[in-house]
């Protein structure tokens, strides 16, 4: 009987001490899921307040560079052989990159020179042009090339930027970023270029920078000695399918549902037409008949200019649509150099 008593017993207690075991368990288990669900109470609020615009920038922002495999660093890749590259720094944490070429005249002695030379040269007393390129792509794009080669055969210096988010400048593309870096080459231009002409060349929605930078500058006291616009942009005018930046931008498909898109605080305005009634500089309009930017809108803007000023002092050349040039290719028109030329020598 003992023996079975004692079985009995040793049977209860082994029962008694898993009982105990698994309550232990179930404790420790309800302590730590009380502790997860404290910290997920205090994180996820933290989060969603701190973390938030750090998660869209993740969800959002991905640069991606386009063309691949490219060393904007090199010009000479792009077979532009008497041109150097360089950065400025138009605020702090932005960096920009520039190419400048100088005259076609000095392309033997500019070889292997460094960017002291080629700042030097600025004071040469040849006009300085500065080409504004419009929405996407880089310094190296072939139209914009295209661009630096008429203007240095001619004698002129050619200063080519990359906004603020194209190509391997560094920072985010907003009207005001890109406005800002115009200005800013600007004056570092003039501390070196002394008394030579300085122009504005913009393409596209380069025309909207340059005008934005001009109306900025005169109220600075300073004015521009030209300004080209060729294939003007115009905002209220043009009816764009996505946001002018938005290219800047990589998103998870679907992800729109629940984040905001970025750049709709990014607004743009490029207020050309109002911008035309306050610039008092030589006004240059070409454009092609068959680009998609409607010639009726670009004459318009024409017209608000030589409103402002006077029919000598703004002129408007356009260029047939059979050519094909479109919105990129009239750098190759036979013709371009001498209206170039001409500008220039009005001013």
């Amino acid at each position: 009987m003992r023996q079975r008593i004692n079985k009995k017993d040793a049977s209860t207690s082994s029962w008694a001490g898993a009982k105990v075991q698994k309550n232990k368990t179930e404790s420790r288990w309800k302590k730590s899921s009380l502790i997860a669900l404290c910290v997920i109470l205090i994180l996820v609020p933290f989060t969603l307040m701190v973390g938030w615009e750090l998660f869209q920038h993740f969800v959002y922002k991905l640069r991606i560079k386009v063309p691949f495999f490219v060393d904007l660093r090199q010009p000479v890749d792009f077979s532009q052989n008497h041109t150097i590259n360089m950065y400025l720094t138009p605020e702090e944490g932005i960096s920009l990159g520039v190419w400048h070429t100088v005259p076609q005249t000095q392309w033997r002695e500019a070889q292997g020179k460094d960017l002291e030379w080629y700042e030097s040269t600025l004071n040469d007393g040849s006009p300085v042009f500065i080409y504004l390129h419009g929405n996407t792509g880089t310094r190296a794009a072939p139209h914009r090339v295209g661009v630096a080669k008429v203007l240095s055969a001619l004698g002129y210096h050619v200063l080519v930027p990359d906004y603020r988010g194209f190509g391997d400048s560094s920072g985010e593309p907003t009207e005001a970023g890109l406005t800002t870096d115009a200005i800013h080459l600007y004056k570092w231009v003039k501390e070196r270029s002394g008394s030579s002409l300085v122009v504005f060349w913009g393409h596209s929605l380069g025309t909207g920078v340059s005008t934005n930078t001009a109306v900025k500058l005169i109220e600075q006291g300073i004015g521009l000695d030209g300004v080209i616009l060729e294939g003007t942009f115009h905002m209220p005018k043009q009816k764009l399918p996505s946001h002018v930046f938005s290219w800047y931008y990589w998103k998870f498909p679907g992800w729109g549902y629940f984040f905001p898109q970025p750049w709709a605080e990014n607004k743009v305005i490029f207020p050309t037409e109002n911008n035309l009634r306050k610039i008092k500089s030589p006004l240059l309009f070409l454009h092609a008949e068959d680009d998609p930017v409607p010639i009726q809108n670009v004459r318009e803007l024409y017209q608000v200019a030589v409103r402002t000023q006077n029919a000598e002092r703004v002129r408007f050349v356009s260029f047939e649509g059979s050519l094909g040039y479109l919105h990129n290719g009239m750098y190759k028109d036979p013709r371009l150099p001498d209206i170039i030329k001409n500008f220039v020598l009005s001013l």
